[in-house]
């Protein structure tokens, strides 16, 4: 019997044709959901708006006004929902400008033991959870996380949206040459297959005619920015902390290629002078900076780069961050300039993300959560509230047309916006470690219109 008489006979053909052109999840759009009795934080102003609803039609705020009536029915039979806050803070979507949402595991499983189906399926769950955590877009800082992004957009997978970045760019011996193994040489000499490179987390190029190459194969995939391994590290295979890694020149040719896309590079950087190389480059935004100098600081604020840099990190022990054997003496380092870096930031006024860099097992992404309060040393609620949400989103415009949603704004409550939303159980612009326990910190979550959770 052939394929299309085995279809036919068992049914099979009348299932594949049922399904629509795209997936199910997409060919339905949420119910309208009208918010009524909400204080608004509206992702920028400190003073909460009273008195207004919030109309979410299509899964974006089409209305923010008094008494607004509830919209009649959809098309397809669907009934509005009213929601009444009863007091309760509504706020903007969380973002997080540095996660690495298929980084599951350690790096040892994901590169040689787990087979790809586990790490995606574990990928997933976490993404499930971080959308649970209140986090309704986010920016991947690096891995193959195009698939999850896809299905997630798609609507058959639970999770907040990504803005990818794809393959790390990095050069030989640097923070994204991952492999460990003393009999592994550099496929350039002998041929052999980076395991890095084969699982979409690592473009190991030097000098200035394959960095380009390799920022124009990311950008085939989907990036919608670049990120470059620019300093040493405190997890890295090969890389002491104090090594600058990429030349000027290299590093330009990086920004030069993201900008002929009109999209942009961030750079891992912990060194002084990685960060300067990394300014006189181009690059728009630095991740981590602790050691970067107060006259380097002013670059960053003269050039208007963000500080993408994460606080509850170096607020622990080293035992909970999991810093063992070569590990622990660079974490300690990187912990003993972590307070500097932090004064020197928040003195001159940089433009701060939101980001956590949450790596290992999926358990540890609780912790990301409690990047807020971690960030209380430093800053009011108010500003860690911007950070999480309008200034991140300021962040991923920088992404130009590569940003993969621009149906709306992100990160705000206005007309024309997402409709992802929270409903806080109290005022975390009076308590933030509201937000650090999402599950009974949170009343309501909400992306693109559609409740995900709602105990009101």
């Amino acid at each position: 019997m052939d394929r299309r008489t085995f279809l036919k006979s068992s049914g099979a053909a009348l299932a594949v044709g049922a399904m629509p052109s795209g997936l199910l999840a997409q060919a339905q759009q949420p119910a309208p959901v009208l918010i009524r009795g909400a204080q608004i934080f509206d992702g920028q102003n400190a003073d909460l708006i009273s008195g207004m609803d919030v109309l979410i039609e299509n899964g974006m705020i089409s209305e923010i006004g008094q008494n607004l009536a509830v919209p009649e029915g959809t098309e397809d039979g669907q009934t509005a929902q009213v929601i009444d806050a009863d007091g309760r803070v509504l706020t903007p979507g969380l973002t997080d400008a540095h996660v690495h949402i298929m980084w599951n595991d350690t790096i040892d499983e994901l590169l040689f033991n787990s087979p790809h189906e586990y790490t995606g399926a574990m990928a997933a769950e976490g993404a499930r959870r971080m959308l649970m955590r209140g986090f309704t877009t986010v920016r991947d800082a690096g891995g193959p996380s195009y698939g999850l992004k896809k299905a997630i957009d798609s609507g058959v997978l639970p999770g907040p949206r990504i803005l990818p970045s794809g393959f790390f760019i990095s050069q030989t011996s640097g923070h994204g040459d991952f492999d460990p193994r003393l009999n592994y040489l550099s496929p350039h000499f002998t041929g052999q297959l980076d395991p890095a490179y084969l699982r979409g987390w690592t473009i190991i190029a030097d000098g200035v005619p394959e960095v380009r190459k390799a920022v124009r194969e990311n950008l085939r995939y989907g990036a919608s920015q670049i990120k470059i391994m620019g300093s040493g590290s405190i997890t890295g295979a090969h890389d002491p902390l104090d090594v600058t890694e990429y030349t000027l020149e290299e590093l330009t040719a990086i920004v030069q290629e993201a900008a002929h896309w009109g999209t942009y590079a961030t750079i891992h950087a912990y060194t002084d002078q990685s960060i300067q190389n990394a300014i006189n480059a181009g690059v728009r935004s630095i991740e981590h900076g602790l050691f970067a100098s107060e006259e380097t600081m002013q670059m960053m604020k003269d050039h208007d780069i963000f500080f993408s840099t994460q606080f509850l990190s170096f607020s622990v022990t080293p035992e909970v961050a999991g810093m063992t054997g070569s590990a622990l003496p660079k974490f300690l380092e990187a912990q003993a300039g972590a307070q500097n870096g932090y004064e020197r930031s928040k003195a001159l006024g940089l433009k701060m993300t939101f980001g956590t860099d949450i790596l290992g097992k999926i358990d540890l992404g609780a912790y990301q959560s409690q990047e807020f309060t971690a960030r209380t040393k430093y800053y009011e609620p108010v500003d860690i509230l911007r950070q999480a949400t309008s200034l991140n989103a300021e962040l991923f415009k920088r992404s130009g047309k590569r940003h993969p949603y621009q149906d709306g704004e992100i990160g705000v409550i206005a007309k024309g916006a997402y409709g992802d939303l929270l409903l806080v159980n109290g005022n975390p612009l009076e308590d933030i470690s509201l937000l650090a326990n999402p599950e009974d910190g949170l009343g309501l979550i909400m992306k693109g219109g559609k409740v995900f959770k709602n105990t009101l």
